[in-house]
């Protein structure tokens, strides 16, 4: 059956302006660096995606390497966006990275101007697409001039390839030096995609008060920490099929007393606000100023669903924010 996007899916999507630049993000998008690749189903894959969409979810995140198989996810998704979105190309914004290991040899990693070009030859590619959104540089790269680096950004976008610049993971003073350096080139740095929650507050340390003097906006990435900030560990366990169980990213063993403590605090929390752990979660990064859009993942229509959810919620007030400070202790699950 043909694919006709729903008619209302911008009545309750909320909007944020990315830095100081012209383009809005969806203040929740979806990321495929889960459940995408070769070894997952293409039907659920396309549900999740027709779905996002017609919540008016307009920004879909790639990367070279997301999979498994490394490129499988873009490859998918370019299946997907012939079949379903070719039509609705200019109500998306899709992006790509590249910076870490996607094939041999001494060009196949890292931030060169021959492995990122290269690199988004080859996503364009796979995804069937003219041009990305959004290209970031996935790491930075300390053996490797952030000159070059940021000429192969502003290559790409010159060349129409991309029409926005971003980096990933870099800290702060990287992130005000690629910013400098891409100026000079006449390309602006529009986004940072740094990895912030509960458990992981690092960018609280400078990074969002250098993005909000320079004017670049964030999508932060991981914002529910690989699902320890959801309800699937509170009881101790980890259910099978899940991240824990396969030891892939996020390990039995920080699924610790303290996490345990710290976690059921923050549920009680949520609980108190009709929220679920993981609403609570993307509340809480989201009511960050300089937070763009939180970046989240799904296995299912229903959980991309809940997660939406937590778009409804109330804001936060000064005492529940403090209450949660009590248990969203930098480092947690470590």
């Amino acid at each position: 059956m043909t694919y006709k996007a729903d008619d209302t899916r911008y009545a309750s999507m909320k909007y944020r302006r990315t830095g100081k630049s012209g383009l809005l993000l969806p203040e929740i998008s979806l990321g495929l660096w889960h459940n995408f690749g070769s070894v997952d189903s293409m039907r659920n894959q396309k549900a999740i995606l027709r779905r996002a969409f017609d919540l008016g979810i307009t920004h879909f995140d790639l990367a070279n390497n997301y999979g498994p198989i490394p490129g499988s996810a873009e490859e998918n998704f370019g299946v997907h966006y012939k079949r379903d979105f070719e039509r609705y190309r200019d109500e998306l914004i899709i992006s790509t990275k590249a910076g870490y290991h996607m094939w041999d040899g001494p060009y196949g990693e890292w931030g060169s101007r021959k492995n990122l070009l290269s690199s988004l030859d080859q996503s364009l590619k796979r995804m069937q697409l003219d041009y990305v959104d959004i290209f970031y540089s996935h790491r930075f790269d300390p053996n490797t001039p952030l000159d070059e680096t940021m000429g192969a950004l502003a290559t790409a976008v010159h060349s129409g390839r991309a029409l926005y610049a971003g980096v990933s993971s870099y800290d702060a003073h990287q992130t005000r030096e690629a910013k400098r350096i891409l100026a000079g080139m006449g390309v602006p740095l529009l986004i940072h995609q740094p990895r912030y929650s509960m458990f992981d507050r690092t960018p609280e340390q400078s990074l969002f008060d250098t993005l909000g003097m320079e004017g670049i906006g964030s999508i932060v990435f991981s914002p529910l920490a690989q699902g320890m900030l959801t309800d699937r560990y509170l009881s101790g366990s980890a259910p099978k099929g899940s991240r824990a169980a396969r030891n892939h990213f996020l390990k039995t063993t920080q699924i610790d007393p303290t996490y345990l403590e710290r976690a059921n605090g923050l549920n009680n929390i949520a609980a108190a606000r009709g929220q679920s752990l993981a609403q609570l979660a993307l509340t809480w990064v989201l009511r960050q100023p300089t937070v763009t859009s939180a970046l989240i993942g799904a296995s299912s229509v229903k959980q991309l669903e809940q997660n939406y959810a937590a778009l409804s919620a109330p804001t936060l007030s000064v005492d529940e924010i403090r209450a949660i400070d009590e248990f969203a202790v930098h480092g947690t699950g470590r």
